[in-house]
């Protein structure tokens, strides 16, 4: 099988059969090696038989902080990861690093399929992916559920929803400290103007919305923005 791109640029977030996803960042310097990276990723993807071991879907994003990709990937399980690690990673990734040297493989880590989605409610095509990561003191996959389902309990009782937003996606990292939401958006500049109205982040002045946000044992995390760039899949 080969591998095809598809046309979005963005992974089927309601694929069946997803066991795990990873998302990792790389670190590449400048706007100029992001389009480099990408484009190098894409020719050593495209070039080779597509790893038809569990490999459902493999997507990558630019940082609007013009340093950082992201990398977001379907699985059917780990050993799926574990065997493409053992058999198909290191050519590509040796590739990529020719054409670009000097890549920084900053950090991975492994979440299960979404726990809880708000999905788009039409076909606006997101042109910014926001990724807020939650981490907390200790493994608790309750701690991970109830802090999520807090968040949708100031979303459904928010006044004053902001626009802007289609759909968000919330994963539960399989170690139990983070929670990571992937949320699409029209634009970076929708997500930007969201964030500057009155009160903490997007959400409105509401007891929800500060429930959530001086959550017990939150200890780290971020917001950051990314642009659709390269989603890969099996084709025929």
């Amino acid at each position: 099988m080969n591998a095809v791109l598809r046309a979005d640029a963005r992974p089927d977030l309601a694929r069946p059969g997803v066991g795990l996803v990873l998302v990792s960042t790389w670190r590449v310097g400048t706007p100029e090696r992001q389009r480099a990276a990408v484009d190098a990723i894409a020719k050593a993807w495209q070039s080779r038989d597509w790893p038809d071991l569990g490999l459902l879907s493999y997507s990558v994003y630019l940082g609007a902080d013009g340093e950082t990709l992201l990398h977001y990937s379907q699985w059917t399980d780990a050993e799926a990861y574990q065997e493409f690690v053992r058999t198909f990673r290191d050519d590509r990734n040796a590739e990529i690093d020719a054409a670009v040297p000097g890549i920084e493989r900053v950090v991975l880590h492994r979440f299960a399929p979404p726990y809880r989605s708000l999905p788009a409610q039409d076909a606006r095509i997101p042109g910014c992916v926001v990724v807020v990561d939650v981490e907390f003191d200790a493994p608790d996959a309750a701690r991970q559920r109830d802090w999520v389902d807090g968040v949708f309990e100031a979303m459904e009782t928010d006044p004053a929803p902001v626009p802007g937003g289609i759909s968000g996606h919330f994963h539960l990292s399989t170690d139990g400290t983070r929670v990571l939401n992937y949320a699409e958006w029209e634009s970076e500049q929708a997500h930007i103007d969201a964030l500057a109205r009155p009160g903490d982040g997007v959400g409105s002045a509401t007891p929800q919305w500060a429930k959530v946000q001086s959550y017990p044992g939150v200890v780290g995390g971020g917001v950051r923005r990314y642009a659709p760039a390269l989603s890969l899949q099996a084709g025929a």
